[in-house]
């Protein structure tokens, strides 16, 4: 028996909508990186982007435990010499692109490679509770309802 690999004819991409209001960042961003890369499917290959199409609202109201609101801290370099910055969680959250957070985290849950990078484009993540992508007729995702650790109250 041979082993099975994706042919890019055999690749069918769906819309996903999470709404992250109340869940935690870290839980959140491993279930959006495994849908990204395809690993929820039967026919997974490791080499193809054969992941969905992800779409997150309400970036700005995911939850973070402990104490990382506050002091989890995210750099930066200007490329100039000493031109380090630092930002806390919650001053990104707190500032004008909250969504970043998210983005960053999964990210970072990804391997550093091109296909990564490829597969990054099909994440779409939103602050508020509106996106434009009601054409694709995305289908819903409830991550709350997952894992009674997904979410936690403010």
């Amino acid at each position: 028996m041979k082993t099975y690999t994706a042919t890019p004819a055999d690749i069918d991409k769906k819309w996903i909508l999470i709404d992250a209001e109340g869940v935690v960042l870290g839980r959140l961003a491993s279930i959006v990186a495994n849908r990204l890369r395809g690993k929820h499917k039967a026919g997974f290959t490791p080499h193809m982007d054969m992941g969905d199409n992800v779409i997150i609202i309400n970036a700005d109201k995911v939850q973070l435990t402990g104490k990382k609101r506050a002091e989890k801290t995210y750099y930066r370099h200007t490329g100039h010499p000493g031109g380090i910055k630092s930002k806390t969680a919650e001053e990104i959250l707190d500032g004008a692109h909250p969504e970043r957070v998210v983005t960053l985290a999964v990210k970072r849950m990804l391997p550093g490679n091109r296909l990564a990078r490829q597969q990054m484009t099909h994440l779409r993540v939103y602050s508020g509770a509106e996106h434009p992508h009601e054409a694709q007729s995305p289908e819903v995702l409830d991550v709350k309802s997952m894992n009674k650790k997904n979410t936690r109250t403010a």
